[in-house]
């Protein structure tokens, strides 16, 4: 009897077996990646920082399947990641001026754009400080040599900063002291470990600091303080995106922002 056939039946079909194997494998490795629906990156000005975490808590809690990545720095910075290819679906910035840019690179889906909150630019001091500031004024006399003041250049902290000391014609006066910060946060920290004698914030930031600084005068002639937030022209997952907003604009945002000390638009 002669011997062998079957094993070349069976042989064939290993041969057949890895064939396809082979063919899907190299579909796979052609196959596009995804990103799993649900998944959103928020990028937000820095002085959002505790409220959009809370947020972003309460909104994976109601929102089966979603997943919210955090991005927080000073609102240039966050623009130029943007506009460098940064994979954002959620952009939320602490002024009007860095939306716009936003807007002219094509980046933002302006049907989305929604003005959802106000702060104020307050002056601080150390909470130890035993120097008579009360004021913008005050920041000229000798005994003060740094102040924090955000970047004008990149942060809009800063740029407020220099618009109400330029109309209070101080900034000659008082630039040369700054140390420029590169978040808001950042000025708030110099503060309040003792880095400088004084520092330009908004309030929610000197809120958090609690006992560390002194608010000692609230700043004005500067543009309203007021923060638009949109979805990204280029988010992989609008729907999710828009529905952020939505909680973000809707009672128990809102909650949690007025908590943290922000105001109606």
């Amino acid at each position: 009897m002669i011997s062998g056939f079957r094993p070349f039946r069976t042989g064939r079909r290993v041969l057949a077996a890895l064939a396809l194997a082979a063919l899907v494998c190299a579909a796979l490795a052609c196959a596009p990646l995804t990103v799993q629906a649900g998944e959103i990156t928020v990028s937000a000005a820095a002085s959002l920082t505790n409220a959009f975490t809370d947020i972003k808590g309460m909104f994976e809690k109601v929102t089966p399947g979603s997943k919210v990545q955090t991005n927080f720095a000073a609102s240039g910075p966050l623009l130029k990641q943007m506009q460098e290819g940064a994979p954002v679906d959620v952009f939320a910035s602490a002024d009007q001026v860095t939306m716009d840019k936003a807007v002219e690179s094509k980046l933002i889906d302006v049907a989305t754009r929604i003005d959802f909150v106000s702060n104020s630019l307050v002056l601080i001091v150390p909470a130890d400080s035993r120097l008579a500031i009360k004021g913008v004024d005050d920041l000229k006399q000798a005994g003060v040599t740094r102040i924090a003041v955000g970047n004008p250049d990149s942060v809009p902290v800063g740029r407020y900063t220099k618009a109400a000391l330029t109309a209070a014609g101080s900034w000659d006066a008082i630039s040369g002291k700054a140390v420029l910060a590169e978040s808001v946060r950042q000025a708030l920290d110099y503060v309040a470990r003792g880095e400088a004698e004084a520092g330009f914030v908004y309030m929610t930031d000197a809120r958090i600091a609690g006992d560390k600084v002194k608010v000692v005068a609230t700043v004005k002639g500067h543009a309203p303080i007021t923060y638009p937030i949109a979805v990204l022209s280029g988010s992989r997952d609008k729907a999710t995106a828009a529905a952020f907003i939505k909680f973000v604009t809707g009672p128990e945002g809102m909650a949690v922002l007025d908590k943290y000390g922000f105001g109606k638009p």
